[in-house]
Order: C-alpha cells, then sequence, then structure tokens
C-alpha cells in the first residue's frame, strides 16, 4: 500500500493523522479514499476536478505532472505539499 503523508495544514480534518496507508493506484484513488475516510478534505486538495494551484503532489519525491491521473505505486510515498511558484 501507498503511504500518504497528509500536508499540516489539512492534520484538523484527519484528526492529527499525519500519514497512513492506501491502496490506490493513481492521485485520483488517493484523494477520494482519503474523501471517504475524511470527509471535506477531497474540498481543500481538488477544484475542478484537478489539484488545486495551490498545491502539488510529490509521488516518490517527483512532482507529478499527469495530475490526478499520476499513477501510484504499490509501495510509493504520496506528498501534498504548497505548489512553489517563479517570476519576478
Amino acid at each position: 500500500m501507498a503511504t500518504i503523508f497528509i500536508p499540516t495544514m489539512l492534520q484538523k480534518l484527519t484528526s492529527g493523522i499525519k500519514k497512513l496507508e492506501l491502496d490506490a493506484s493513481n492521485v485520483r484513488q488517493v484523494v477520494d479514499r482519503l474523501d471517504e475516510m475524511y470527509p471535506g478534505i477531497k474540498d481543500r486538495l481538488v477544484e475542478d476536478d484537478e489539484i488545486r494551484e495551490s498545491l502539488a503532489v510529490a509521488i516518490d519525491g517527483d512532482v507529478a505532472i499527469m495530475g490526478m491521473l499520476t499513477k501510484v505505486g504499490e509501495n510509493s510515498e504520496v506528498h501534498f505539499v504548497p505548489a512553489i511558484g517563479g517570476g519576478f
């Protein structure tokens, strides 16, 4: 099962749980299963069926470039982190 790390800003929805294991094959399934366990968390992670612009998803240390369709391996680590923007 994949290990999912809950961002600090959302741990109030998970009663303080910082990480958990889920059976999921892509980011969409991770989000859906999290929302089944912690209703309302999906609204904080997703907007218009895509990961919110203010967030990025890192799987095994790599930023997910395919959004909700990005594959999650059986032993993957999934992190939801604030997105970093560039510019001047």
